[in-house]
């Protein structure tokens, strides 16, 4: 990526890349296949399944999100998904709330006291082994590093990883969420930076596929946060969300 690229993010990930949110049964059911052929079938996470769909309790309150390329025909690349609270059940707690219920530091903050409506987790993030292809990276869903954002002279953008996160940002304020969790890579913080995110650890590190880290973001901070180089990108996904939820097929919880 030049220099100049590097400044136009936006076009760049137009150029390969579009964002999708998963409302149609079609789309969600491409995200579960995805989540079989990394999660089961590459990695090993979960049991590989009959019909090749790996899903779980949390999809049925869970927004979806594709990543395909834009060539003729169109490949799947990735996905993830926004775990929402319960309306009918809001004590349920979120995924991370079980894994780190014993590693929270609840006077950092304490999901349960939070207004549940309000709160959300980014889970099941996964890219096609096609897609991940460094080094080291077929033991991980999806992965970033320092080798992705390349040199002051040779600039280079994380194209996948990137867009998925903001893509479920751009879905997370669509659906008035204030506050993200996440389990991520003890890293994923130093890499954020880089971008103008600010990513905050809440508790101790737990072994879930690999040591992780539960952390949260603030969904208005992200956005008026982002360096000034990363914004273009943001613009183009978040458009690509907006379309999407143009859909009449968005799930009501």
């Amino acid at each position: 990526m030049s220099l100049l690229d590097r400044f136009s993010l936006g076009e760049g990930f137009k150029k390969y890349f579009e964002i999708a949110p998963a409302f149609d049964t079609d789309r969600r059911n491409d995200v579960f296949g995805i989540r079989h052929e990394v999660y089961c079938e590459e990695l090993g996470f979960e049991p590989v399944r009959p019909d090749r769909m790996e899903t779980d309790e949390y999809d049925r309150h869970s927004l979806h999100c594709l990543m395909r390329t834009v060539n003729t025909p169109q490949t799947l690349v990735g996905c993830n998904r926004l775990v929402m609270t319960r309306p009918e059940e809001p004590d349920y707690p979120l995924p991370f709330e079980r894994t780190c219920a014993a590693t929270l530091d609840r006077s950092i903050i304490d999901p349960a006291r939070q207004p549940r409506g309000a709160i959300a987790e980014v889970s099941r993030l996964a890219v096609r082994a096609h897609y991940r292809r460094r080094r080291g990276e077929t033991k991980a869903a999806v992965a970033l590093s320092d080798e992705d954002f390349g040199t002051s002279n040779q600039p280079r953008f994380p194209y996948i990883p990137i867009g998925l996160y903001l893509a479920v940002v751009a879905m997370a304020k669509r659906e008035g969420v204030e506050t993200l969790f996440v389990l991520t890579e003890p890293r994923l913080a130093d890499h954020f930076a880089k971008l103008g995110v600010k990513i905050t650890q809440i508790g101790g590190p737990v072994e879930h596929r690999g040591i992780r880290i539960p952390s949260m973001m603030d969904v208005n901070a992200i956005i008026k946060g982002l360096r000034f180089f990363v914004r273009p990108i943001w613009r183009v996904i978040e458009a690509q969300v907006d379309e999407g939820y143009r859909n009449p097929g968005r799930p009501r919880f």
